[in-house]
C-alpha cells in the first residue's frame, strides 16, 4: 500500500499531466508556425478558444455532439485560419517579425473582445459526452474517465503531426520550402499554398485543443488569453522552432507544474516562468534548440 502523501504527489502528476497536454498541443502549433512559417501566432490561444466556442455553439444550436465535433471544428477553425494566412499574413511575409506579431496581437484582442460583446464574459458549461462519463483506477488513484482521454488523446495527436513533420515525404518538402522555396517552388510546388495550408493545420489543431477544453473549463472568451502567454514559455523553453521540443517540454511543465501545486502552492503560477528564465540563462535557444 502506497503512503497518502506519495498518492497525493502521484495524483498531482496525473492533474498536471492534463495541463501539460494541452501545452503540448497549442505549443507544438506555435512551434511549427514560427518555425516553419517564421511568423509569431499571438492569436493562437484565440483560435483554442474559437474552438471551444464553435464546439459548444453547434451543440446548443445544432445539437451536433462532442464526437463530431472533434472532427468538425479543427475543420472550421483550420478554415478560419486559410483566410487570416491568405488575405493578411501572406501580405506581410518577408518583413520583420514584429508586424506578424502586432497583427495576430490585435486580431486576438479583437476576437476576444468580439465574443464579449456577443456572448458576455461569463463562462458557458459543455456536458460530458456519456461515453466518457465515469472513473479509471490507475493503481491507487481514480482518475475522471474524460481526463485521461484528453491526455490519451493529446499525446497521440502530437505524435501523429511530429511523425508527419519528421519522418515523411510532405514534412520534408515543407521543410524544404521554408529553407529555399524558391528552389521548391522550381520543381512545381505552390509554395503559398502549402504556406497557407500549414497554418490552417496549425490553427487547426489550437481548435482541437478548444474541443478537449469545453468540458473540463468553461467556454469562455477569456480562456485563451489565460493560457496563451504559458504556451509561449513552453515554446521558448523548448526551443523555438522545435516541434519535439515543444511536445515534451509543454508535458514536463505540466508535471512540474502540478508538483509545484503539493511543495508550494503559491508559487505554482510562476514556476513555468522561473524555468524559462533559468532555461534562457543556460541556453538561449532553448533546451532542444539549435544556437546560431
Amino acid at each position: 500500500m502506497l503512503s497518502v502523501p506519495l498518492v497525493v504527489l502521484l495524483g498531482q502528476v496525473v492533474l498536471g499531466l492534463i495541463n501539460g497536454a494541452f501545452y503540448a498541443v497549442l505549443s507544438l502549433g506555435l512551434a511549427i508556425i514560427f518555425g516553419m512559417l517564421n511568423v509569431i501566432n499571438f492569436a493562437h490561444g484565440a483560435f483554442y478558444m474559437l474552438g471551444a466556442f464553435v464546439c459548444w455553439l453547434l451543440l446548443t444550436h445544432v445539437g451536433l455532439g462532442y464526437w463530431p465535433a472533434l472532427v468538425v471544428v479543427p475543420l472550421v477553425v483550420g478554415a478560419v485560419g486559410v483566410v487570416v494566412e491568405r488575405v493578411f499574413l501572406s501580405r506581410l511575409a518577408g518583413i520583420d517579425h514584429l508586424y506578424g506579431l502586432l497583427f495576430t496581437f490585435g486580431l486576438a484582442l479583437a476576437l476576444e473582445g468580439g465574443f464579449i460583446f456577443v456572448f458576455g464574459a461569463a463562462g458557458n458549461p459543455y456536458p460530458v459526452p456519456d461515453a466518457l462519463r465515469g472513473i479509471v483506477r490507475l493503481g491507487p488513484l481514480i482518475l475522471p474517465l474524460y481526463r485521461f482521454w484528453v491526455i490519451t488523446a493529446s499525446i497521440i495527436v502530437c505524435l501523429a503531426v511530429w511523425l508527419l513533420i519528421e519522418k515523411t515525404r510532405l514534412g520534408a518538402l515543407l521543410r524544404a520550402a521554408t529553407e529555399n522555396p524558391r528552389l521548391v517552388t522550381a520543381f512545381g510546388v505552390n509554395v503559398p499554398l502549402l504556406v497557407t495550408l500549414t497554418y490552417g493545420a496549425c490553427v487547426g489543431l489550437a481548435g482541437f485543443a478548444g474541443v478537449l477544453a469545453a468540458p473540463i473549463y468553461q467556454v469562455s472568451p477569456t480562456m485563451g488569453s489565460n493560457l496563451i502567454i504559458i504556451v509561449f514559455a513552453v515554446v521558448v523553453i523548448g526551443g523555438l522552432g522545435s516541434i519535439g521540443g515543444s511536445i515534451v517540454t509543454g508535458l514536463a511543465l505540466g508535471v512540474i507544474e502540478g508538483l509545484t501545486k503539493v511543495f508550494y502552492p503559491a508559487g505554482s503560477t510562476i514556476v513555468i516562468f522561473l524555468v524559462m528564465v533559468l532555461v534562457l540563462m543556460l541556453r538561449p535557444a532553448g533546451l532542444f534548440g539549435r544556437e546560431t
